[in-house]
C-alpha cells in the first residue's frame, strides 16, 4: 500500500466516524415543548416604561419652499401651508402621528383638545 492510498484510508476512516457521530447526535436531539404564547402575560410590569422621556410636538401644516425663498423670509412674510383653516392639527409623538385635535386657549396658553386618537392598527398601516 502507497503513502498515497493510507492517507486516503485515514480520511475515508475520519468522515465515516464523523458521519456516525453526527446521526448519533440527531438521534439524541431534544426538543422543548411547544407552548401557546398567544395569551398575553398578565404579570407584565409596565412601570419600567412609564418614566421613559418621549417628545410630543403639534403640527399645523407643512409647506415645501426653496432656499431661496426661505432666505427670503422677514417679519411680516406669510408662508403658505398645506391645511385649510379650520382642519385639525397632527399630535406627533417621536414623530409618529398618534392623534389630532383642535388648537384651545386656557389662560392665555395654547393647548390642544384631543379629537381623534389614531389606533395602533391604523399607525401599523402608515408604517407600510
Amino acid at each position: 500500500m502507497s503513502d498515497e492510498e493510507n492517507v486516503d484510508d485515514v480520511w475515508a476512516e475520519a468522515l465515516q466516524q464523523q458521519a456516525t457521530e453526527e446521526a448519533a447526535a440527531v438521534g439524541k436531539a431534544s426538543f422543548r415543548e411547544v407552548v401557546d404564547d398567544s395569551k398575553p402575560d398578565t404579570d407584565v410590569n409596565l412601570e419600567v416604561v412609564l418614566d421613559i422621556p418621549v417628545n410630543i410636538s403639534m403640527e399645523i401644516g407643512r409647506t415645501k419652499i426653496s432656499i431661496r425663498n426661505l432666505l427670503q423670509l422677514n417679519q411680516g412674510s406669510v408662508v403658505e401651508l398645506d391645511r385649510l383653516a379650520g382642519e385639525p392639527m397632527d399630535v406627533l409623538v417621536n414623530g409618529t402621528l398618534i392623534a389630532r385635535g383642535e388648537v384651545v386657549v386656557i389662560n392665555e396658553k395654547f393647548g390642544i383638545r384631543l379629537t381623534d386618537i389614531i389606533s395602533p392598527a391604523e399607525r401599523v398601516k402608515k408604517l407600510r
